[in-house]
């Protein structure tokens, strides 16, 4: 796809001006973020910063409390104002979230269901897919993320590492338009880290559109089009991960790169 036919869609993600809270803490002051067709967005910054409520809020896992979340330009109706805010279409939020898949740091596989089965469960319970159709695409991703020979086996049978392949391939059986990963490698030891971020990178790679929270900097700077610092819930700086990991403007942005980089 050009970079025009690209410009002249809407994004698939466009938060305005989002504010949330949790009673009186305010944790996001008025975000703006944009993440088009391909673009890989990236959400860096300490802890408490708001990056996972902001990819929550994106998601409809959490209400916000003013400002606007698009889909593909398409508004979130909301009623209610401040905490009493909702979304005013559950229809909407059903559809919606079926074309932004998460995939969070716990994994948060099924169980009792083989890793197969936790692949097929949402197309067809909740999407309706013929089953047959599913269990194709849905072996063809475990291939894809390196880990097919484990189709049989449950989730307490793997390794982490594999364990987060798996939930990257349910994210994808999907057919999502964009994924959202919540510090996707943060419980993961270095070594099983590199294979999930083998995947990512391959992800990068083909063009889909993503929005990465994330604690390796390595990852930012490798895979990201964009590159977002969070701090006490505003965009302190942003832009190319080339200006940001190489030319920080603000002293904050500098402090947690040294920070990140001594430890």
């Amino acid at each position: 796809m050009t970079t025009e036919q690209t410009d002249s869609q809407p994004p698939v993600i466009e938060i305005r001006d989002l504010h949330k809270s949790y009673g009186p803490l305010e944790v996001l002051k008025g975000v703006d973020i944009t993440a088009r067709r391909g673009d890989v967005v990236s959400l860096i910054g300490s802890s408490g910063s708001g990056k996972s409520t902001l990819l929550r809020c994106a998601n409809l896992l959490e209400d916000s409390q003013s400002g606007d979340v698009l889909f593909e330009g398409e508004p979130i109706s909301w009623k209610g104002t401040g905490l009493g805010r909702h979304p005013a279409d559950k229809a909407q939020v059903r559809r919606i979230r079926t074309n932004l898949a998460m995939v969070f740091q716990q994994f948060n596989l099924w169980a009792h269901m083989s890793i197969l089965q936790n692949v097929m469960e949402a197309p067809v319970t909740v999407l309706g897919e013929d089953p047959a159709v599913v269990d194709k695409r849905a072996r063809a991703l475990l291939d894809k993320v390196g880990i097919g020979d484990k189709c049989d086996a449950y989730p307490a049978q793997l390794s982490g590492g594999q364990q987060q392949r798996a939930a990257i391939a349910r994210a994808l059986c999907m057919q999502p338009k964009a994924l959202l990963f919540d510090e996707p490698t943060s419980a993961l030891d270095p070594e099983l880290e590199q294979e999930v971020v083998r995947v990512i990178k391959d992800l990068a790679e083909e063009g889909r559109t993503m929005i990465i929270v994330t604690h390796d900097m390595r990852l930012a700077n490798d895979v990201s089009d964009h590159v977002v610092f969070l701090h006490k819930g505003k965009i302190e700086e942003q832009g190319h991960p080339s200006t940001i990991f190489s030319n920080p403007q603000t002293e904050r942005l500098q402090q947690f790169l040294s920070a990140t980089v001594s430890a």
